[in-house]
């Protein structure tokens, strides 16, 4: 007899998905450990219902359908026809865009030299650029709401993403610290609150500068992950 897993509390759709759905990895996530992890480091606990823990869900919830879910017609949480996702002023990427480079990709893309570049966005696939960030956090890449400035339509907030280096990444050696980045964003939603636009603002530096830090391993191994296991 199948067991029913328990309901996700910080992931609206998760748990009451239909027979349809189109999962990239052939059934919905588990996210126990990254939850775990979560409660462990978060610096705010907020109130069941309060703007804030609906906000942070809700971001959860869009960051669960776009790594996990294969179609956009799939995606409970965003309005498909105007949707679009703007990362530190560069062009807005529709969510089919969005959903073909995948979370990493799409955060990460910038216009910035070869050189100048801590990530190459365009030289990496959704699931390399997935499989980079698992080996590098095996206990998952942690995310939360740090305040919420206004309510909708137009909801703006800062937000703290933070993970332990404790596998390596791409050829560095893990340092067994801490790694996090601060950022800001506005979500518009419409009159459903399904998300029409995401516009984030942060600085990757600070998520490299702690990525970068582990010395360049001369055989590095890839920490193994399960794929129904997000990050987020």
């Amino acid at each position: 007899m199948a067991t029913v897993p328990a309901r996700d509390k910080y992931r609206s759709f998760l748990d009451d998905e239909g027979d349809n759905v189109q999962w990239r990895h052939g059934g919905p996530p588990a996210y126990d450990v990254v939850n775990q992890l979560f409660e462990q480091g978060r610096t705010k606990e907020w109130e069941a219902g309060s703007l804030e823990e609906i906000v942070q869900n809700a971001v959860k919830t869009w960051e669960m359908e776009l790594s996990h879910k294969v179609r956009l017609q799939d995606f409970r949480s965003i309005n498909h026809d105007k949707f679009k996702l703007i990362v530190n002023g560069g062009e807005g990427l529709t969510g089919e865009e969005t959903l073909k480079l995948g979370s990493y990709n799409a955060l990460l893309k910038n216009s910035l030299p070869k050189e100048f570049q801590y990530y190459k966005a365009d030289e990496e696939s959704f699931e390399s650029s997935h499989e980079a960030f698992r080996s590098a956090f095996p206990r998952g890449f942690a995310w939360e709401v740090i305040a919420v400035y206004s309510g909708p339509p137009l909801i703006a907030f800062k937000f703290r993403h933070w993970g332990i280096f404790e596998g390596p990444y791409k050829g560095h050696a893990p340092t067994g610290e801490k790694v996090e980045f601060y950022g800001l964003a506005t979500v518009k939603v419409d009159e459903n609150l399904k998300v029409e636009e995401v516009e984030v603002h942060y600085d990757p530096a600070q998520l490299f500068a702690g990525l970068l830090k582990g010395p360049i391993s001369d055989s590095p191994t890839q920490a193994s992950a399960c794929p129904f296991h997000s990050t987020t």
